[in-house]
């Protein structure tokens, strides 16, 4: 499982590189290298890849569209962590965008990763139709803002120090973290020309994969170290966030993710052992806290 990690994370990184050494040169480059090229894991290209797996998409195909998937996850990253939003000064392990390079460099080189996201999706390299692309763009762009990773954002801060229901914490969720995964799990689909109808389906099981992840990040914070998490602990308990914790309590929540775990697998039975590493993953996504 960590080789295979360590693969899509290597090829990813090579890819966005070669990406950039060919954009014209300009200031932001820096601080936009700062923010992708921080040491994540890249565990939403290896949902991308292990689904691709399922349906015998072609690999070098996954991690361009990966690549694209991390510059829309490091954006929000650089973003989340601003004074204006959650107020984070570290981030994996090192100092956060805005601390190294000021607010207003990291609002734009934030900006600018988004966008090279759509770029990256429109290029010739990815070697797709272009009524596919425009299909891809058109969901990524869907998950990326007031449906998905901006409008989780929002609701995010929105319900702290309030008293939320479950249904509503789950949504904010899905919609911060999972819309994301979402569209990992559905791009092989659009790659095949599958119906709306299985798009849809692959997209409820990425948003639970998001869910799943999210929740798994929220126990790291409650009980994990900063060595694990790459930046401080128990934040969510004194900015009095919503999650699934506060309302469950840390073993029920354990439970809870458990099933998710299960219920995800159910899901996909039908692909039989094309599935087994997408099961891995998922059980490193939620035991990574140990």
């Amino acid at each position: 499982m960590q080789n295979e990690l360590d693969k899509i994370a290597k090829d990813t990184n090579i890819f966005l590189q070669k990406f950039i050494k060919k954009q014209k040169k300009s200031e932001l480059i820096v601080p936009m290298q700062y923010g992708l090229f921080s040491g994540g894991k890249k565990i939403r290209s290896k949902i991308l890849v292990d689904i691709g797996f399922i349906f015998k998409i072609n690999y070098k195909s996954l991690i361009i569209i990966g690549a694209a998937v991390e510059c829309i996850h490091a954006y929000s990253l650089i973003h989340d962590d601003l004074p204006c939003m959650d107020n984070d000064t570290i981030r994996r392990g090192k100092p956060s965008t805005h601390i190294k390079f000021g607010e207003s460099t990291a609002v734009l080189a934030g900006n600018s990763l988004l966008t090279m996201a759509f770029e990256i999706l429109s290029h010739k390299d990815l070697k797709i139709s272009e009524m596919t692309k425009i299909n891809l763009i058109n969901k990524i762009s869907e998950s990326s803002g007031h449906l998905g990773i901006a409008g989780g954002q929002y609701l995010d801060l929105s319900y702290e120090h309030k008293k939320v229901s479950k249904k509503k914490v789950i949504q904010m969720e899905i919609k911060k973290t999972g819309k994301l995964f979402s569209f990992c799990c559905a791009a092989p689909l659009i790659l095949k020309k599958k119906s709306k109808k299985e798009i849809k389906r692959f997209e409820n099981i990425g948003a639970d994969i998001g869910l799943l992840f999210q929740l798994a990040d929220d126990l790291i914070d409650h009980k994990g170290s900063m060595l694990v998490a790459g930046k401080k602990t128990g934040k969510d308990k004194k900015k009095g966030k919503a999650t699934l914790i506060s309302l469950l309590g840390y073993k029920n929540t354990v439970k809870y993710a458990n099933n998710l775990i299960l219920k995800i697998n159910n899901k996909l039975i039908k692909y039989g052992l094309r599935t087994k590493k997408l099961s891995q993953s998922l059980n490193y996504i939620l035991n990574r806290n140990k």
